[in-house]
């Protein structure tokens, strides 16, 4: 059997970059060339195609020299876990926590590879838990936090209407 064709579990974090950066122009331009992924990711066309030499070995991408890249079915599904982790990470950041869009994404950058399964988990079922909370108002309690952040103390009560 060759080994070199299967799916690698533990991809380094550059080459969870490069499977959500072609999964990100898939979508965005309906396809991916080594131009545009080195645009993307602000990289040399030697280091994409050293990648994607590297991730076609593991069965990741499709791609012929000069050719469209491709994602594998199994390119597909890590290209996906990547971008949804990515994705909660900023609304986590921006939304929730109301950061900095250019330092939430920064931020959600590094953290989307290294967060644990389990942190992820809860995170999501956080994100979500806010999400779908009656008429997307932000939580009394929720108020009390952005209050504290700010002010750097606690405040007994927040009046209706006062914050959104």
């Amino acid at each position: 059997m060759d080994t070199r064709r299967l799916p690698q579990k533990n991809l380094s974090s550059n080459m969870e970059d490069y499977l959500e950066a072609i999964a990100v122009l898939k979508k965005d331009k309906k396809i991916a060339r080594v131009k545009d992924i080195s645009s993307l990711m602000n990289v040399r066309t030697p280091s994409v195609t050293a990648a994607l030499t590297f991730l076609c070995q593991q069965g990741l991408v499709e791609h012929e020299r000069y050719g469209y890249v491709d994602l594998t079915p199994e390119g597909e599904r890590l290209a996906q876990r990547v971008v949804k982790r990515h994705d909660t990470l900023i609304k986590f950041f921006t939304d929730i926590l109301k950061i900095n869009p250019d330092i939430a994404q920064n931020d959600a950058c590094k953290i989307e590879h290294s967060i644990s399964p389990e942190s992820f988990a809860k995170l999501t079922k956080f994100v979500e838990f806010i999400e779908t909370y009656p008429e997307r108002r932000r939580p009394e309690w929720f108020k009390k936090f952005d209050y504290y952040f700010g002010a750097g103390k606690r405040v007994a009560r927040i009046k209706k209407g006062t914050q959104k």
